[in-house]
């Protein structure tokens, strides 16, 4: 398998042990190659992977023939396959804080519904135009324009309701922060913000790195501030405690789109399971395009070391963050 070139390929035996849906990374650093040693990411990976799957082919079914068409448009997207990054990371901070994964597995699904939501709108005539994600035919390839708009919106407003009517085993005033949490993610402040000013900026030669970390930082880095906010706030920890997270989060987020531009024009259409070379094709502002591959790797590279900085006052307990953190700029698609 190919991999994204901004940490040392892994060696030739773990490469042929890793299962196919959690690619190991290579840490460089260190610290990184420490916590390598004392703790397996693929296996975390793998189990956290079965357990949102599962949690998500259970979260939705049709109630009624009416609804059956759009339930299965939904099901389709949310079902299509990925990384599950978001939920991961909320069940690594939850653990972080002594938290129980069953309490925070409804919020894993709705961070992936909104996600998915968000991939459903994005791929659309009207924004990125896409035929194929994760190497299948986008929603409304097969369900029309009408129907993916509408099964995009029915996930957002499943996801909030799936976590007020599931979770259980925490006080309600957690659950309520873990829902003001996912709003802002998705709201002006946060996904949909990033996402108008990305459109916006298209064709436009004047957009700089200011303007691009702010799309990013809302648009990429704001869903999974609040996966790993929402982890913490469902275990327990402190207003401050919870800070250090997000500061790790928005790190590992910005990191996660310098990944996807430099994946953008290295990788394959086949290898990416989405169509390569968009962003240049539109005239899109990325990293690689202000700062050139070679720096754009070394400034993911940097924004991993400081995520991990942010949780350093954790130890150990931080081991299945700072590996998913290493993960993220070592992935090949």
């Amino acid at each position: 398998m190919a991999m994204l070139p901004l940490l040392p390929l892994l060696s030739s035996a773990l490469h042929r042990s890793s299962p196919p849906h959690a690619p190991a990374s290579a840490p460089r650093c260190g610290a990184a190659r420490a916590v390598a040693t004392a703790f397996d990411l693929q296996s975390y990976m793998e189990d956290k992977r079965l357990l949102t799957e599962a949690a998500l082919d259970a979260s939705l079914a049709p109630t009624c023939e009416e609804n059956t068409l759009l339930v299965e448009s939904m099901k389709y997207s949310l079902m299509a396959g990925g990384k599950r990054v978001r939920p991961m990371l909320c069940f690594a901070a939850t653990e972080m804080f002594g938290g129980s994964l069953d309490a925070a597995t409804p919020t894993a699904v709705a961070l992936e519904m909104i996600h998915t939501m968000s991939l459903i709108h994005d791929d659309l005539p009207a924004m990125d135009n896409d035929d194929f994600r994760r190497g299948k035919p986008t929603n409304h390839m097969l369900y029309g324009d009408d129907v993916a708009i509408l099964a995009g919106d029915a996930l957002l407003s499943e996801a909030f309701h799936h976590v007020a009517s599931q979770t259980a085993g925490v006080p309600a005033e957690r659950v309520v922060k873990v829902l003001a949490a996912l709003g802002k993610a998705v709201g002006a402040e946060g996904l949909a913000g990033g996402q108008v000013l990305d459109i916006k900026s298209e064709g436009k030669p004047d957009v700089g790195m200011d303007t691009l970390t702010w799309i990013h930082t809302h648009k990429t880095a704001a869903l999974l501030k609040a996966a790993v906010s929402c982890g913490a706030i469902l275990a327990g920890a402190t207003d401050e405690q919870v800070k250090q997270c997000e500061v790790y989060a928005l790190k590992i987020g910005l990191a996660f789109q310098v990944a996807d531009d430099i994946l953008d024009v290295t990788q394959s259409t086949e290898v990416l399971g989405k169509t390569a070379g968009k962003d240049e094709a539109v005239d899109k502002t990325t990293y690689p395009k202000l700062l050139g591959i070679e720096r754009s790797k070394e400034v993911a590279q940097e924004l991993v070391d400081e995520a991990k900085e942010a949780l350093k006052e954790f130890g150990d307990k931080a081991a299945p963050l700072n590996g998913l953190a290493d993960y993220i700029i070592a992935r090949s698609n």
